[in-house]
């Protein structure tokens, strides 16, 4: 049972934030009024995005010093998650946007800058696809992959300050901290963050057993 401890608290934050981001009582902002419940989905989830790349590229660092496979298999299942909650980040953004900007997609360009991101990411699982060599498709994929997040940290949270945009805390808006004074947000973002975190843990240590289990399957049929 106490092995399982990280498991349970994960379903107990994603309920709490569930629960919390669809009724607790919210600040009354101008415009956005009641979609502004929709930062404990959306941000959480590009941050849980960002914290599970960032393993991603650590492993695929570690594999090109080591060598070792199991590195590789971490560095792409953390990565096939973290795409998961980019996908639904960006769809729970683009539901806020309607609500708040009047169309799903605006050209802001943090939506642009999103995009781009997510299509450097699949162009990385296309690129592993694309190559036979296991070994090959690790070495490549690794370098790969350290590069794409390289990029992406300056090109989600740098290039859209330095524009007009109309996310908050860019182009000149003020960020949420800046008027939410009374920390009704607060109370369940920081654990919507943790929650979407550990499930996106959860989810790519799933699959990393089903792909040393894959990969024993084929070992032994070549054998």
């Amino acid at each position: 049972m106490l092995k399982h401890w990280w498991k349970i608290l994960t379903i107990a934050l994603l309920i709490f934030t569930l629960i919390g981001g669809l009724l607790f009582d919210v600040p009354r902002l101008a415009i956005l009024n009641e979609t502004i419940r929709a930062l404990h989905f959306h941000v959480t989830m590009w941050f849980a995005m960002i914290l599970l790349l960032l393993v991603a590229a650590i492993y695929s660092i570690k594999y090109l010093k080591s060598g070792n496979i199991k590195h590789d298999d971490i560095a792409v299942e953390f990565t096939n998650t973290a795409l998961v909650m980019g996908m639904l980040g960006i769809f729970t953004g683009m539901i806020w946007a309607k609500f708040t900007w009047g169309d799903y997609w605006n050209g802001d360009p943090k939506q642009n800058a999103s995009a781009i991101g997510i299509l450097m990411y699949f162009a990385y699982i296309i690129l592993r696809n694309s190559l036979e060599d296991r070994q090959q498709r690790a070495r490549i994929g690794a370098v790969y992959n350290i590069f794409a997040f390289a990029a992406l940290i300056p090109l989600l949270f740098v290039l859209p300050r330095l524009t007009d945009s109309l996310h908050p805390g860019n182009g000149g808006n003020p960020g949420f901290n800046a008027y939410d004074l009374d920390s009704k947000l607060r109370l369940v973002f920081y654990p919507a963050i943790i929650g979407w975190t550990l499930l996106g843990v959860w989810m790519s240590t799933l699959k990393i057993r089903l792909r040393v289990v894959q990969r024993k399957v084929e070992d032994r049929k070549f054998a």
